[in-house]
């Protein structure tokens, strides 16, 4: 299955956001959409995941979901978006409610879950008692428990420590390895976009448009070697190059806003 942006323009009244943004997100591809702050990144990813109707343009999924899959598109947030009252069992359970599974079926698809996302243990605890690193872990498990084409994440990494997020990352290498499941994933982190895709979308300042698109010369299991280092130094070099102007123009815009 593929999810495809098509010409996709977008205006808040008389603020322009995006303009003509084209690209694909296909079975097994990461595309990380990266540029300067208020380049439209998250709007892109709402409209992508059918939270927003665009101004011009459209997405939409194309082809058959994979077998199993409960939910073609699913989101992973920032900001985790937990249920405080829930155990972790239960957090991942709950996009599974409605969708006419058995309690032992539910049971069956939140256990392999958890145990792909390293929670087994940790499936009666609350959200409180986790770090943070164990609650974003939560919300990719419910985000895999409904066994999606593709995951739209919108900066899950950002709100955690260094450390944290090279673990994190190297869980996202791992979930991905197998090329069953797709991801558009926005980020500020240039070192995330080249570890993690495929292709890096460059958006231009608002309103985003595609500068360019970089595509990533080496496997992700290739990047994890000493001697990929120089190059994805490189790689992220360049993405800077590209955004590094209009990022400064549109930090002095918050500043003075």
């Amino acid at each position: 299955m593929d999810l495809i942006a098509s010409h996709i323009t977008h205006r808040f009244g008389t603020l322009d956001v995006l303009s003509d943004v084209s690209f694909a997100v296909g079975a097994g591809d990461v595309v990380a959409i990266v540029g300067p702050s208020g380049c439209g990144k998250s709007t892109l990813l709402s409209i992508m995941g059918g939270l927003l109707q665009p101004s011009e343009g459209r997405a939409e999924l194309r082809g058959e979901a994979p077998a199993g899959s409960l939910n073609p598109l699913t989101f992973v947030f920032q900001d985790f978006a937990l249920l405080p009252w829930s155990t972790v069992s239960e957090n991942v359970a709950f996009p599974l409610l409605h969708t006419g599974l058995s309690a032992s079926e539910r049971e069956a698809v939140v256990t392999d879950a958890l145990r792909r996302t390293g929670l087994m243990d940790f499936r009666d605890a609350y959200p409180k008692q986790l770090s943070g690193g164990m609650r974003q872990r939560v919300g990719i498990a419910r985000a895999l428990a409904v066994r999606p084409a593709i995951l739209l994440m919108d900066e899950p990494l950002s709100a955690l420590d260094s450390q944290t997020r090279e673990l994190l990352m190297e869980d996202f290498i791992g979930l991905l390895a197998d090329g069953g499941m797709g991801a558009a994933y926005v980020t500020h982190n240039l070192e995330e976009a080249v570890r993690l895709a495929d292709r890096i979308v460059v958006l231009s300042r608002r309103p985003g448009r595609i500068r360019k698109v970089v595509t990533i010369p080496l496997s992700r299991t290739e990047r994890g070697a000493v001697t990929a280092r120089g190059q994805l130094l490189a790689l992220q070099d360049e993405l800077w190059s590209l955004i590094r102007d209009e990022a400064i123009d549109a930090e002095r815009e918050i500043q003075h806003a």
